[in-house]
């Protein structure tokens, strides 16, 4: 007799992986040539720059008056300053610098904009109508005329700097964190830590956060490119990192009078800048489509 029918389920082939968000960011990552070359090349220049003592054959304020603006050769690599100082050194001296502060805004400037948009967003209402009114009269101050200002009054050294441009660079965070929170808020999670008692200090802070990582490591990663280019600009106008400490910037001053005897000068600390400004912009839109849920893993297995 012929057996009956019987419905047949056929078990899958292959187990299905489940992957966490931290895997899956990974391997968006890894997919983004670009940010995975940025990562080496500011990999080498974070240690080209923080062993500079050691790569650099000469000190960054030892002069060799007998080789004023020499070109670039294998004595002096970079080629010599005016007063004879070795180019090569004062690029990589004047990156440890530019690079701490680049790296200081960018942390310091995540965590007021954090802070601030966290509360906006989380509690709505006068609070949010106040922090936001404050973060847009700070975005209609005139950037760049209030840090010559208050470089010039509070003087040029490192911490000062890093102070002015903090206080400037944190509300594209407040803001683009505000609107994470506005739609995190909403979701079940929070409705249940909520229902559960927590406190808000406790909801913001171990389940909003955590959440909100992804669009905020972006932005504090874009923002250091953004302050190494503030910085560079204050610093060639004067009103920056002030010599003897040796910045790109103020490389870039001391080299104005000396462009066209000594372009070698003007070459080096605008090429430092440009790898690390590209490297840094590279690595954040990296950072972007890692971080950013909807984005397909076409020819994944």
């Amino acid at each position: 007799m012929p057996e009956p029918d019987v419905p047949f389920a056929a078990a899958p082939l292959v187990d299905e992986v489940v992957l966490s968000p931290g895997q899956l960011a990974w391997r968006r990552f890894k997919r983004h040539r670009l940010a995975m070359a940025s990562v080496v090349v500011l990999a080498v220049l974070g240690l080209a720059v923080a062993f500079a003592g050691q790569i650099a054959r000469y000190d960054v304020i030892q002069q060799d008056m007998g080789a004023m603006l020499a070109g670039p050769g294998t004595g002096h690599w970079f080629g010599t300053d005016n007063l004879g100082r070795d180019e090569f050194a004062r690029v990589l001296y004047g990156g440890r610098i530019s690079l701490l502060v680049g790296l200081s805004v960018a942390l310091s400037a995540g965590v007021i904009g954090g802070i601030v948009g966290s509360l906006a967003g989380y509690y709505g209402g006068w609070a949010d109508n106040l922090l936001m009114r404050v973060t847009d009269l700070f975005l209609a101050i005139p950037f760049l005329v209030i840090l010559i200002i208050a470089s010039r009054a509070m003087g040029g050294s490192v911490l000062d700097i890093v102070v002015i441009l903090s206080l400037f660079f944190w509300m594209p965070e407040a803001r683009i964190v505000r609107g994470v929170f506005l739609s995190l808020k909403e979701k079940e999670f929070v409705e249940s830590a909520r229902a559960a008692g927590a406190r808000d200090a406790w909801i913001i802070f171990s389940h909003m956060l955590p959440n909100a990582m992804g669009p905020m490591i972006v932005n504090v990663t874009l923002g250091v490119a953004a302050a190494i280019l503030a910085e560079s600009a204050l610093s060639f106008l004067g009103f920056g990192i002030q010599p003897p400490t040796p910045s790109w910037g103020n490389l870039l001053n001391d080299a104005q009078n000396f462009t066209l005897i000594a372009p070698w000068l003007v070459w080096f600390p605008g090429l430092a800048i440009l790898v690390t400004v590209l490297a840094v912009n590279f690595l954040g839109d990296g950072l972007r489509d890692a971080f950013d849920p909807h984005q397909e893993l076409r020819g994944e297995p």
